[in-house]
């Protein structure tokens, strides 16, 4: 099982404030996960951190978000550069993830979330802790539902990389965020049952999860902010643990406004149809 985690607020924290300097940060999940239920025992096979970044230069009044990413298929507790960098880059916006490999699967770079890509008009980064039963056949039908262009430009020959496939289509052909991820989803459990399909996405503006066989925690900030992790950062009373079978919505607030987090079960989705 992988680990991730992401977060939204009005207030730039840096990435070490959640990947590295908690007392449970990512950094030591990727050695000491509390939680690695039917899979591995350490998270070894890479990570990643995908951030948000607003740039004013050369747009005026109106400026864009655009996105860094990091990405190494070596352990985190090895890369004493990003553990450096990670002190000095600030955001208001990020997921990061580390991973153990699945067997059979490539341990590459381009395989450890999170996975970036264009969609409905945002950048979008996403990740994926879990496994999908019967991979590569189980899913074979879901897959030649993508175009043909999408299917071939797949990062990498892996479950994680094919789900970020199936919810970036559906967002471009419209679908809703949390109705495209919750989805692929019921279409992922129906045709491999049992896996376990722990899922986060995020524009920059929203977060959307999925608990699906594994643990999902969240906590807000005073400041407005939202965390969502698969295991709570330290043992601070504020985080709440979501169901097992819950998508979860978050929005950021403010001082004055809490972040809006929805949670709410899973329901049956309609297959996507076939272009």
């Amino acid at each position: 099982m992988c680990r991730h985690l992401a977060h939204l607020g009005p207030t730039p924290v840096t990435l070490a404030s959640l990947v590295t300097e908690p007392p449970h940060s990512l950094l030591v999940q990727s050695y000491a996960p509390a939680d690695m239920r039917g899979g591995g025992t350490v998270n070894a096979d890479g990570f990643g951190v995908g951030w948000y970044v607003r740039d004013l230069l050369g747009y005026g009044t109106e400026d864009r978000a655009r996105t860094a990413l990091y990405r190494r298929d070596d352990p985190m507790w090895t890369d004493a550069s990003f553990l450096d960098v990670a002190r000095a880059v600030e955001t208001t916006a990020l997921v990061a993830a580390v991973r153990s490999a699945t067997v059979g699967m490539p341990v590459s770079t381009a395989a450890c979330a999170p996975f970036r890509g264009e969609a409905g008009g945002a950048t979008w980064l996403f990740s994926h802790n879990g496994v999908v039963r019967g991979w590569p056949h189980s899913m074979a039908e879901l897959a030649a539902t993508l175009p043909a262009v999408d299917l071939l430009t797949t990062e990498a020959a892996t479950d994680s990389a094919l789900l970020w496939a199936l919810v970036r289509a559906r967002i471009s052909a419209g679908k809703d965020p949390a109705d495209a991820v919750a989805g692929v989803v019921a279409d992922a459990l129906a045709a491999a049952p049992g896996s376990r399909l722990n899922l986060l996405l995020s524009d920059g503006a929203q977060l959307v999860a999925t608990a699906v066989d594994h643990a999902l925690s969240y906590r807000t900030h005073p400041d407005g902010g939202v965390t969502i992790a698969s295991e709570p950062l330290d043992d601070d009373g504020a985080w709440v643990p979501v169901p097992d079978g819950s998508l979860l919505v978050a929005r950021p607030g403010s001082a004055h406004d809490p972040p809006a987090v929805t949670v709410t079960a899973l329901s049956p989705h309609a297959p996507f149809p076939t272009p």
